[in-house]
């Protein structure tokens, strides 16, 4: 039930929007703040497995992202230099098994498709939260435009340098892996013209580089790494060039080298992490996603964490109710802690579908066969 309580969620990522949209659809009065001035196709690629897509397809989601989307019917894991296949792991080959498709997509494209299931009026662009108070009975939001709004329970979607975490538990130093990412988008007619898998992953001892069309058409194709490297900017991002990405993966095979050679636009950035909490609320405010459990993005599952969070958040509030918010949020903490962190600590390890193994236990779970009153009951 609803109760009428007013729902602010801070951060229109996709775990924020996806929190925003369900939260709507369960009749709780949503207002979504995001500090972007509008909505801009950033980013670049992501993919989302059949775990996800059975989320969306209670928001009429499905059908446009498939029409949209590339899909890929497996998974391929190359040798680096001679391109010999490692794993060869069925995706969409076995839709009927996973109950949904597995996608991938351009980021802004994905965002702009899930924005379309929340309703414009409930979004706010151009609000950065510089602060909240919470009083036990609702909860002030303060932007840094000099607004403020109040609801009756904050949700935390605003990513790994949350403002939310910081004020609840402190600032914690992100901390940085060692790892760097580049990422590029090339024509998807030169990736063809190499040959290329809709999906893989060629792997060597201490790297890797991920490929995929993002598109139906096939008219773009992705490339993003993942590589030791040091880094000392302050910066999120910055800009590289397709001689460094070059001289990063030397000596691998020759459709990578032809990838490599189609790229114009490149950029790296650091893979951080933070120290994990012990608990994802406080008072009548709670975390999802990366605000929560960021990770490296080697099992393509980061996103899908955060939307998964917002599918059981919205569960619990709707399902459990919101006269004991402290007993609903341990419940969805319960619900989520150990699902999360398990795929937190294969992401960082790098090892997911390296070799022939069965992702069905990830691909395959649907968080609304999860008997909520049975988890309610050990918290």
């Amino acid at each position: 039930m609803s109760e009428g309580k007013r729902i602010g969620v801070v951060g229109a990522g996709m775990g924020g929007i996806a929190a925003a949209a369900l939260m709507q659809r369960a009749g709780f009065d949503v207002v979504l703040y995001d500090q972007a001035p509008s909505f801009m196709r950033l980013g670049a690629g992501i993919q989302f497995g059949p775990n996800v897509m059975k989320i969306l397809r209670r928001l009429d989601l499905e059908a446009p992202l498939e029409a949209v989307s590339c899909l890929p019917d497996y998974w391929t894991s190359r040798n680096w230099n001679d391109g010999a296949v490692l794993a060869n792991i069925p995706l969409n080959a076995e839709r009927d098994r996973y109950k949904a498709a597995y996608i991938t997509i351009h980021r802004g494209d994905l965002q702009q498709t899930m924005l379309n299931a929340v309703d414009p009026s409930r979004v706010r662009f151009g609000k950065q939260l510089t602060r909240f108070e919470d009083n036990g009975k609702t909860v002030r939001l303060d932007f840094a435009d000099g607004t403020s709004d109040t609801v009756d329970m904050l949700v935390a979607a605003d990513g790994i340098n949350s403002r939310v975490r910081e004020q609840i538990f402190g600032l914690d130093k992100d901390v940085y892996t060692g790892w760097v990412a580049h990422r590029a988008i090339i024509p998807g007619a030169a990736a063809r013209a190499a040959g290329a898998d809709l999906n893989a992953k060629w792997w060597s001892a201490d790297r890797h580089i991920v490929c995929y069309y993002l598109d139906r058409n096939e008219d773009e194709f992705y490339l993003v790494t993942g590589e030791p490297d040091e880094w000392t900017s302050a910066s999120g991002q910055l800009p590289s060039t397709r001689e460094a990405l070059r001289k990063s993966f030397a000596g691998y095979h020759p459709m990578v080298q032809a990838y490599i050679d189609a790229t114009d636009e490149v950029t790296k950035w650091p893979l951080k992490t933070r120290s994990p909490l012990s608990h994802w609320h406080q008072g009548r405010v709670v975390l999802l996603g990366d605000a929560c459990h960021p990770m490296k993005p080697h099992m393509a599952q980061g996103a899908a964490m955060a939307v998964e969070d917002a599918a059981v958040l919205t569960r619990c509030l709707a399902e459990l109710g919101t006269a004991d918010l402290e007993r609903t949020f341990r419940t969805y903490f319960a619900c989520r802690k150990d699902r999360a962190t398990k795929v937190q600590s294969i992401s960082n390890a790098n090892t997911w579908l390296r070799q022939p193994e069965d992702p069905f236990w990830c691909y395959g779970d649907d968080v609304y066969q999860m008997d909520l009153r049975a988890v309610e009951a050990t918290v």
